[in-house]
């Protein structure tokens, strides 16, 4: 895959203009994703490329998978540092469709729960729900988001070498890595997605200019 390097204020810009230009497949919301290992810092595109999007008049609602944890009973069962776990069972995927994605299909309410649960307390968020115009935009960012059959309109994924990713993961998310291994041989994201981003220097990305499919 041919790479060119660009900077993140100019490839938000991209990005803005490529989500304007893309036509929802479901409904009349768009839905974009923002794939990355925390390592690779997806909430930072996320939030830039929301205040793209609302400088073109769009409105935004962003949203982190780690508000759809599932809760610690479920995500320790098989040990707090088990891979396999958290690439399948960490993340509650049923009800991102529920909360998230179904009511904005064609028809739906575009009522949206921005959250689920809160990691720190292991207790429901109770937050409200939100209304998203149609014509709007969702911003989903997390971890391993792709293979998933998430209805997204738009994906872009951040790109780390193996080298990049156990370099800038912390200390105690390093048991994580080989599930971000299994992540690249099953679903192999930087097919997958529209849009690929290497991230391996944080001051110097590099993308494909949009062509990844």
């Amino acid at each position: 895959m041919r790479l060119e390097a660009i900077t993140w204020e100019r490839l938000t810009e991209a990005l803005a203009e490529r989500a304007v230009d893309t036509s929802p497949g479901g409904g009349p919301w768009l839905r974009v994703g923002v794939d990355g290992a925390p390592a690779a810092r997806p909430g930072e595109l996320a939030a830039a490329l929301a205040e793209a999007l609302r400088i073109r008049g769009r409105s935004v609602l962003v949203l982190s998978t780690e508000g759809f944890l599932r809760p610690a009973s479920l995500r320790f069962e098989y040990g707090r540092e088990d891979p396999d776990t958290y690439f399948d069972g960490w993340f509650d995927t049923a009800a991102l469709w529920r909360e998230v994605f179904d009511p904005l299909e064609a028809g739906g309410s575009g009522r949206v729960l921005p959250d689920l649960w809160d990691p720190v307390t292991d207790r429901a968020t109770r937050s409200a729900y939100q209304d998203l115009p149609k014509g709007g935009v969702l911003v989903v960012h997390g971890p391993l988001l792709l293979g998933r059959w998430f209805p997204f309109d738009l994906t872009v994924h951040l790109r780390l070498s193996p080298g990049a990713l156990r370099r800038r993961t912390e200390d105690g998310a390093r048991w994580t890595l080989s599930a971000f291994e299994r992540y690249e041989e099953e679903v192999r994201p930087a097919e997958a997605a529209d849009v690929v981003v290497r991230a391996d220097d944080p001051r110097h990305p590099a993308w494909n200019g949009g062509t990844a499919r």
